[in-house]
C-alpha cells in the first residue's frame, strides 16, 4: 500500500510539474508574441520619424532659392511666401512681417554660399551633438532618447512654422540638427536591436531606407504645392501634428519610466573605439562618399536647372520625386540579394558607388528637365545600394567584433551622413561659385568610383565568427527576467544563421570554455576566421 500511494504521488507531482511548465510555455509564448507586435509597431514609429526628419529637411528645397532673394530685399519672390488668399495690396505688404530684417547679402552676391549655410546649419549641429548622443543611448537604451528626439523635432517644425526673419529660420534649421541627433540613431539602434536575426533585421532597415528616401524625395513637391496654395505654415504644421502623433505612439508602447529593463544589458563599447576600428571606419567612409552627390546636388542643382535649363519652380520641385521609385527598387533588390548571397555585401556596395560616381558626371550634360532625372534616378538607386548593404554590416561587425548595443556605432553612421551633408552645400556653392558645376559633378564621380575598390576590405567580413559577447554570457547563465528569457529564446532559433554551416560543431568547446571563464569587455572584441 505505501509503494501504491508513493508512485500514485510522484505521478501527481510529474503531473503539476508537467502542468506548471506548460503554462510556463505558454505564457513565454504569449509574451514573445507579443514582443514580435510590438517590434512591428516600434518599426512603425521609427520608419515616421526618419520620414518626418527627411521631409522637414527637404520640403523647402524648390523655394529657398526665392526665399533667400526676397530676404535679400529682393522684389520678385512674393508669390509662394504670401499667405493663402493674401492681399497683396500696398506693395506686397502683406510679406513684409516674414521677410524682416533682411538678409545680408554675401560678398560677390554668391547666393549659393547663403543657400548653403542654411542647409549646413541642421547637420553641422546634428555632427557635434552624434558623439555625445551616441553615449547616452547606449547608456540609458533607446526609446527615452527617441523621444527626446521627436519632442525637439516637434518643437523646431512649430518653430518654422512661425518663423518670420532669417535668424529664426536658422535657429529652427539647427533645432532640427539637435533632435535629429537623437530620434535618427535611436531609431536605427532599435530596429538593429529588435530585429537581431538576419534577414529580418535588412529587411527592417531597408524598410526604414525607403521612409527616408520617400521623405527626402516627396518633401520638395509636397513643400512647393503648399506654399503655393496654402501659404507658409501649412506644409509645417501638417508635419508637426504628424511628429505629436508618432511621439504619443512611442510614449504608449515604451513609457520612459519602463526603460529599467536596460539594467539587464551591458555596456556598449565606447564610441572612440568603434572609430578606430578598420572594418567601421571603410563602412563610414563609404556612407559619406556616397552621399557627397546628393547632398552639393541638393542646395545647388534648382539654380543651375533655371540657368542653363530655364526651368521652372514646379520642374525644380518635381525634379527628385522620380527618383523615389528607383531608391525602392534598389532597397528591394539588395535586400533580396544579401538573402540569397550574403558573403556579397561589399560587392553590392561597390556596384552602388560605381554607379553613383558615373550618374554624377552624367548631370552636366542634361539639357532639359526630362534628361536631368536619368542620372539623379541612377544616384538614389546607387545610394540605395550602399545604404542597404551597409548599415546591416555595421551592426554585425558590432556583433562579431564588440558587444551587441548599437547606439555608438550607429552615431558613427550618422556622423558619416552628416559630413556629407554639413560640409556639401557649404564647399559645394564654393566650387559652383569658382569652378563651375560641371567640375563639381566630375569631382563627386571621381570620389565615388575612386572608393568603390576600398570595399574590397571588407570581403572577409561575413567569414568572421559572431563572438560571445558580454550579454550573451549573461543569458547563458540563466534569464534573469522576461526579457532575457525572450531573447534567449529568439538566440536558440536564429543562432544557426549567425553561424557559417559546420563552425557549431567545431568551434562549440572552444565558446562553452571561454564562456564558463568569463570574458571582459576587451575579449568581446576579439575575432578569428574561420
Amino acid at each position: 500500500m505505501s509503494e501504491a500511494g508513493g508512485a500514485g504521488r510522484a505521478r501527481a507531482a510529474v503531473a503539476r510539474l508537467s502542468e506548471a511548465v506548460g503554462e510556463r510555455r505558454r505564457r513565454l509564448g504569449t509574451a514573445m508574441g507579443e514582443a514580435r507586435r510590438q517590434r512591428r509597431l516600434l518599426l512603425v514609429v521609427v520608419c515616421v520619424a526618419l520620414l518626418l526628419d527627411n521631409m522637414l529637411y527637404m520640403v523647402i528645397v524648390p523655394i529657398i532659392p526665392d526665399y533667400i532673394a526676397a530676404m535679400r530685399g529682393g522684389g520678385d519672390a512674393a508669390g509662394p511666401f504670401a499667405p493663402a488668399g493674401g492681399n497683396e495690396s500696398g506693395g506686397g505688404g502683406g510679406n513684409r512681417s516674414l521677410l524682416r530684417p533682411p538678409y545680408p547679402p554675401a560678398a560677390g552676391g554668391n547666393e549659393d554660399v547663403q543657400i548653403g549655410v542654411l542647409f549646413a546649419s541642421k547637420a553641422m549641429l546634428q555632427l557635434l551633438v552624434n558623439p555625445l548622443s551616441g553615449t547616452l543611448i547606449d547608456r540609458v537604451g533607446y526609446e527615452a532618447p527617441l523621444l527626446a528626439g521627436l519632442a525637439v523635432m516637434f518643437l523646431s517644425t512649430a518653430t518654422f512654422a512661425f518663423a518670420e526673419n532669417y535668424a529664426t529660420l536658422f535657429a529652427a534649421r539647427s533645432l532640427q540638427g539637435l533632435g535629429s541627433a537623437f530620434a535618427d540613431t535611436a531609431g536605427i539602434a532599435l530596429i538593429a536591436d529588435r530585429y537581431a536575426e538576419e534577414p529580418a533585421r535588412s529587411r527592417a532597415l531597408g524598410t526604414a531606407l525607403a521612409c527616408i528616401s520617400f521623405g527626402s524625395l516627396a518633401a520638395p513637391p509636397f513643400g512647393g504645392v503648399l506654399y503655393e496654395f496654402a501659404g507658409k505654415r501649412v506644409p509645417f504644421l501638417v508635419l508637426a501634428c504628424v511628429c505629436l502623433l508618432d511621439g504619443l505612439l512611442l510614449l504608449a508602447l515604451a513609457p520612459p519610466c519602463a526603460a529599467g529593463a536596460r539594467a539587464n544589458m551591458p555596456v556598449g563599447t565606447p564610441i572612440h573605439r568603434l572609430m578606430v576600428d578598420p572594418y567601421i571606419a571603410v563602412v563610414a567612409g563609404a556612407l559619406a562618399t556616397c552621399n557627397i552627390p546628393l547632398a552639393f546636388l541638393e542646395p545647388t542643382i534648382a539654380n543651375w536647372m533655371k540657368e542653363s535649363m530655364g526651368a521652372s519652380e514646379w520642374e525644380v520641385g518635381l525634379t527628385w520625386l522620380p527618383a523615389f521609385f528607383p531608391h525602392v527598387l534598389g532597397v528591394y533588390v539588395t535586400v533580396r540579394l544579401a538573402a540569397a548571397y550574403p558573403h556579397l555585401q561589399w560587392f553590392y556596395g561597390a556596384l552602388g558607388m560605381a554607379i553613383i560616381g558615373a550618374s554624377s558626371c552624367l548631370v552636366p550634360a542634361c539639357r532639359n528637365f526630362g534628361q536631368v532625372i536619368v542620372p539623379l534616378c541612377g544616384i538614389c538607386f546607387g545610394i540605395a545600394l550602399v545604404d542597404t548593404a551597409l548599415l546591416p554590416t555595421l551592426a554585425f561587425l558590432v556583433d562579431v567584433r564588440h558587444v551587441s548595443v548599437y547606439g555608438s556605432v550607429y552615431a558613427i553612421a550618422d556622423i558619416s551622413y552628416s559630413v556629407a551633408y554639413a560640409l556639401g552645400p557649404i564647399v559645394a556653392g564654393q566650387i559652383v561659385h569658382t569652378m563651375g558645376f560641371a567640375q563639381l559633378n566630375l569631382g563627386m564621380g571621381l570620389a565615388n568610383v575612386l572608393y568603390a575598390p576600398v570595399l574590397l576590405f571588407l570581403k572577409n567580413v561575413c567569414q568572421m565568427k559572431p563572438s560571445h559577447s558580454e550579454r550573451n554570457i549573461l543569458l547563458e547563465e540563466g534569464p534573469k527576467g522576461l526579457y532575457d528569457t525572450i531573447k534567449m529564446e529568439e538566440r536558440k532559433g536564429v543562432g544557426k544563421t549567425l553561424r557559417p554551416a559546420g563552425e557549431m560543431e567545431e568551434n562549440g568547446m572552444d565558446s562553452y570554455r571561454r564562456d564558463l571563464t568569463g570574458v571582459s569587455e576587451e575579449d568581446s572584441s576579439d575575432y578569428e576566421y574561420s
